[in-house]
């Protein structure tokens, strides 16, 4: 299995062979460092932390969780199957990944604030005939009387965005020098945020 953190650079486009553009997402994968390595027997999981984004300074319980390491502001664990043969110390760097791969790209959505049920859930909104007035993108009814409460996940107005967001079987198009992977189609979150690479 292979995994990294990255950040999210910019969207582009690349030229196959053959002619064909292909919509590609630019992510800075790496330098990671392995942080940490947990097994089954003693921490009751088998899982490879690996550390990204170096800074200046860190709380003292953090300094004292990476002491010989660079600190790191983002520490992510990923469960492998069996002990891996990573060590702590050890570097994680893009050429993990070849053109061709197939990856799972996990990262926060952009957060869009208070949203109405046409944005949030795509609602059609009422006509806009006589009779409609201020209602063209009012909910409408949320149900009978009957229970005389509103059930568990009705779609109705609320905060949209700004949660955890998995995008599954995204192509590596490149892997370009500096550890910079060109990854096809979209993938969540704002420009520099980080993401988590995973092989699919």
């Amino acid at each position: 299995m292979k995994f990294i953190l990255a950040k999210k650079l910019e969207m582009t486009q690349v030229y196959r062979p053959d002619g064909a553009v292909v919509p590609v997402t630019l992510v800075q994968a790496g330098p990671c460092v392995v942080t940490q390595v947990k097994t089954a027997e003693k921490d009751g999981v088998n899982a490879v932390q690996i550390g990204f984004r170096t800074v200046k300074k860190l709380t003292k319980p953090e300094a004292g969780h990476l002491k010989d390491l660079p600190l790191m502001s983002e520490l992510r664990d990923f469960r492998v199957e069996t002990a891996s043969e990573l060590k702590r110390g050890d570097a994680v760097e893009a050429a993990v990944f070849q053109p061709g791969d197939m990856v799972n790209v996990t990262g926060v959505s952009k957060g869009k604030g208070f949203q109405g049920v046409v944005k949030r859930h795509g609602f059609h909104g009422h006509p806009t005939s006589h009779g409609h007035k201020d209602q063209e993108r009012m909910p409408g009814s949320i149900g009978a009387g009957g229970p005389q409460h509103v059930f568990k996940g009705r779609r109705m107005a609320g905060r949209m965005g700004n949660e955890q967001v998995t995008v599954q079987k995204l192509e590596v198009v490149e892997v370009r020098d500096g550890g910079i992977l060109a990854i096809k189609g979209a993938v969540p979150g704002a420009r520099n945020s980080v993401l988590e690479i995973v092989s699919a």
